[in-house]
């Protein structure tokens, strides 16, 4: 009993650490299409709603077709996103494991058309790049959600910071998960500030540092899946 808690306890920060991580990816993502590509939020929906809002008045010389179909192909990410893992249990699974694949390629190819045919076009390959990015982080919002980290969206914290403040014990609360939303908060800021002094060197690295983050998620969370699954076979004989 004991020990099976403790492989909990395991599972649970393994899983924590790697929402983590991509709630970093996704801050560096979302610096690359706001600086990088027009003012175009791939990963933080709300921040595109709004642009929308005040793009959609003609006052504004915010972009429009750019902002909505990143927001119209996050959806559509989530949705295939949502349909695979959904095959697998809850939690951490290969389906989970084999979507991280999937974007990880997706930005890999991004950021290769960036780096070779932005300069061909700007507008048509930016609205492309954006568009996928919408996508990637659609389908990562969607696995991120299967994994059910408490706090941990990967994608947004505003729900984030106001559980910080209204369970803090400033609030009356017990502040529980303190730790964790404050971390969410941290490095979805810190990866912001990654994405902004990528650009520096050249769009596309910002996209690629994200891709080489979901490999490595993807690698760490599968090997900690095939690890639970092998000793927990191990361990039926013994039991039995």
């Amino acid at each position: 009993m004991f020990s099976h808690r403790m492989a909990r306890v395991d599972r649970d920060r393994l899983h924590l650490a790697l929402m983590l991580a991509l709630t970093f990816s996704t801050g560096v993502v979302d610096a690359v299409g706001y600086l990088g590509l027009d003012r175009v939020f791939t990963g933080n929906m709300t921040g595109n709603v709004v642009l929308l809002g005040m793009a959609l008045t003609g006052t504004t010389n915010l972009p429009i077709v750019r902002p909505l179909l990143a927001l119209f192909l996050f959806l559509a990410g989530a949705v295939v996103s949502g349909r695979v893992v959904r095959r697998g249990p809850e939690g951490w699974s290969g389906a989970v494991s084999w979507m991280l694949w999937v974007i990880a390629a997706l930005l890999t190819a991004i950021a290769a058309v960036l780096a070779f045919l932005l300069p061909l076009d700007t507008e048509l390959v930016g609205t492309i790049a954006t568009s996928a990015l919408g996508f990637a982080m659609g389908m990562q919002a969607a696995l991120a959600r299967r994994v059910k980290v408490a706090d941990v969206t990967t994608v947004v914290v505003t729900s984030t910071l106001t559980g910080l403040a209204a369970d803090s014990r400033l609030a009356g609360g017990n502040g529980a998960f303190w730790l964790r939303r404050l971390l969410a908060v941290v490095l979805i800021m810190a990866g912001a500030a990654a994405g902004a002094l990528a650009l520096l060197v050249h769009v596309s690295l910002g996209v690629l540092v994200s891709a080489v983050i979901s490999i490595v998620v993807a690698i760490l969370g599968h090997s900690g899946h095939t690890g639970r699954r092998r000793a927990a076979a191990e361990a039926e004989p013994a039991t039995a």
